[in-house]
């Protein structure tokens, strides 16, 4: 595979001519590209007469023998013509024009399937091994070379305070203090989160400053465009330090290329548009979900039972800005930003919190609010504290309307709050004990009310992530009864074999569970990071299985769920009297527009460019908006070919030949949510009309 992936046009129409050589020549002797198709059709019977798997045949036609030649993409809205049989045609005949040779290579590896017959899963060992390869951020090597890291940056911090113009700061030196004194209050200001806020990168120059003038004059001429065109920056000190600068050093490009933007991303900043087309409000009408919103800002809303809470706080920052944000599409309209001291809440915003609590209080279907941002923990303590507050009132106030409301009648119940957070990877000394006290507090009372589950939803990208200040943090919110779930976002670097397995791992001892596993979000922007669907397959098959858990095992990591505060002490234990590298409780899953999350899909078509065009079904496991019965077929368009994607996996350094099985992986099946994750059964009597839903006929 490594060679054909080089191969030029000319060597692969000689390819095709030593191993298909039938195909070949009935593309040769056919008149036009009607004829080649129904040829292939007789073909591809004739090939796999008496074949063990039946179901390649109706996979070649599902794929390539449509009737439709159109199709719209339902991530752009546009109009795609695909006619991939047409287009072989012309390609073998020499007519190329503007096909791809990606496009060929994929239909050479489409035959090859016929010809190699059952697949070959790889073994227990072999899995170890791909994990093996990723290191953690507890390991020697990893932990000494931050040191030194901390070391550089620590003395550079000093000279960035020197030179602040501002000094009503907090983090300032007096004039007569002398250099071991600043080195003991840099050493003391690095626990305090806000330390770091305070003094985080903001300039491309900077940034290469505190890398150790590492960059190349290119990225930095790139940094520099991104930040003219209003990309914000923002790397906290602590971060950075995460970040390998020693030639030889360990391989961060997974959280890397979090901090790095690509060409992509600069030149189609300022064009994005929202992936999450419910996101995009107008007072009055619907979202593409069918859910009526009281404003554009602060309630985003797809599923019937959860709407995203953002407060008008320092929530609507982060404590970075991921280069694949989801919301990167707010940060170029300004709603999002790092301007902290402008975000923290003015005047009159508590009343209008309590406004908008009466949404999910008068709403027929509502019983979780996962509040984010932005970042749910960038808000102070005092302030978190009153959401919280505002959400337990709501919640009381919803349970003793229901007293009220006759049998059938009756609303949905809060039963599960979250907070959203990539600060445990961030910003890890943002867990203080103030926070804690908060949680503790909000959580005893909650639970007399009927909340029963409590969840930080955070993202661990990496385990170079997971170090001793992140181990603390994870023991202390476990001890305050609050459940900690990860989202992994499947990028290029992150979806290296066994990656995603090490992380599972390596989380999972420290006493947080997977819970999803996204698929990048197809836009142009996100080319460089792009994983295809077909490798999330690959991996959920060949990797995550490695992770799946007996009935037993299940029940008794639910039971020890029941009680948070014993989690970090008894997991590690219970994985190891199980042999059990890991606990496969995410779910690998693309978030489709408007729609909801699913990974059930066929591949249906090729583009000229060899991307796959993808037709996507709902997750049949949960309920959605009554709005999807009229969305009809869901196509989505990769934005690279399987190809492309491998030539950037080498080179990253992979050996290719460890994907061969890549292309055989065509179609996806939604997986199955862990029992943890469903929500608690609701009392009988409640309605199931919808409140706040609009759709047009």
């Amino acid at each position: 595979m490594k060679e054909v992936l080089s191969f030029s046009y000319v060597e692969l129409i000689g390819l095709f001519e030593r191993e298909f050589p039938n195909v070949l020549q009935g593309a040769r002797v056919s008149r036009d590209w009607r004829e080649f198709e129904r040829f292939l059709k007789e073909y591809v019977r004739h090939s796999l007469t008496g074949h063990p798997s039946s179901s390649l045949i109706k996979r070649f036609f599902r794929i390539f023998m449509n009737e439709a030649r159109y199709i719209r993409d339902f991530s752009t809205g546009e109009k795609i013509r695909y006619e991939p049989i047409k287009w072989l045609w012309l390609a073998l005949r020499g007519n190329e024009g503007d096909i791809h040779s990606d496009f060929l290579i994929d239909w050479y590896y489409l035959f090859k399937k016929y010809q190699a017959g059952r697949e070959v899963l790889p073994d227990r060992k072999k899995c170890k091994e791909w994990g093996e390869r990723w290191k953690s951020g507890m390991d020697d090597g990893v932990i000494h070379e931050r040191q030194e890291n901390k070391e550089r940056i620590c003395r550079l911090l000093i000279s960035k305070i020197e030179k602040r113009d501002k000094m009503n700061t907090r983090y300032r030196f007096d004039a007569d203090m002398n250099e071991g004194r600043k080195e003991e209050l840099i050493r003391e200001w690095w626990g305090d989160y806000k330390f770091h806020l305070a003094l985080a990168i903001r300039d491309p120059d900077e940034l290469n400053m505190f890398m150790g003038k590492t960059l190349s004059a290119g990225l930095i001429e790139l940094l520099h465009e991104a930040k003219q065109k209003g990309i914000p920056f923002f790397v906290t000190p602590y971060y950075l330090s995460l970040l390998s600068v020693r030639p030889g050093g360990y391989d961060d490009s997974t959280i890397r290329s979090y901090v790095i933007y690509s060409r992509e991303l600069v030149e189609h900043f300022g064009q994005i548009r929202a992936w999450e087309k419910e996101d995009v409000v107008e007072p009055g009408k619907p979202n593409a979900a069918g859910w009526l919103l009281p404003n554009a800002t602060n309630i985003h809303r797809r599923y019937p039972e959860v709407a995203i809470f953002i407060p008008d706080s320092m929530g609507r920052a982060c404590g970075g800005l991921c280069a694949l944000c989801q919301r990167m599409y707010d940060f170029q309209k300004g709603h999002l930003n790092f301007n902290l001291e402008r975000l923290k809440p003015i005047e009159g915003w508590e009343s209008k919190m309590e406004r908008l609590m009466m949404y999910y209080e008068h709403d027929s279907q509502l019983r979780d609010i996962l509040i984010t941002g932005g970042d749910a923990l960038m808000s102070q303590n005092q302030t978190l504290e009153k959401i919280l507050d505002a959400v337990y009132r709501m919640a009381a106030r919803k349970r003793e309307a229901n007293k009220y409301r006759d049998k059938g009648e009756k609303y949905a119940e809060i039963q599960r709050v979250r907070l959203g957070s990539r600060l445990l990877a961030y910003l890890p000394s943002r867990v203080n004990d103030g926070l804690i006290d908060v949680l503790k507090r909000f959580r005893e009372k909650a639970r007399q009310i009927g909340i029963q589950q409590f969840f930080i939803q955070t993202h661990f990208e990496s385990p170079l992530e997971v170090t001793e200040e992140v181990i603390d943090a994870v023991r202390r919110l476990l001890a305050a009864g609050w459940i900690i779930t990860n989202q992994l976002v499947f990028t290029v670097a992150s979806s290296r074999r066994g990656h995603t397995a090490r992380l599972r791992e390596v989380l999972n001892r420290v006493g947080i569970l997977t819970y999803y596993t996204f698929s990048v979000k197809g836009f142009e922007e996100n080319y460089a990071l792009f994983a295809p669907n077909s490798r999330s397959e690959q991996e959920v098959k060949e990797e995550k299985a490695c992770g799946q858990m007996s009935a037993e095992l299940e029940t008794e990591v639910l039971s020890l769920f029941e009680h948070p505060e014993r989690v970090t002490s008894e997991l590690p234990g219970i994985l190891d009297r199980y042999h059990q590298p890991f606990l496969a409780t995410d779910r690998n899953v693309m978030n489709l527009p408007g729609i909801g999350k699913s990974m059930t899909f066929v591949t249906v078509g090729l583009t000229k460019q060899g991307k796959r065009i993808l037709r996507f079904s709902l997750d049949v496991g949960r309920r959605h908006s009554p709005w999807v019965d009229h969305v009809g077929d869901i196509y989505i368009v990769e934005n690279k070919s399987v190809a492309a994607y491998l030539r950037q996996l080498q080179e990253l350094g992979e050996d290719v030949e460890d994907y061969i099985s890549l292309w055989d992986y065509s179609e996806g099946r939604t997986e199955s949510r862990f029992a943890l994750f469903e929500y608690p059964k609701q009392k009988t009597g409640m309605t199931g009309d919808y409140t706040n839903l609009s759709i047009d006929s």
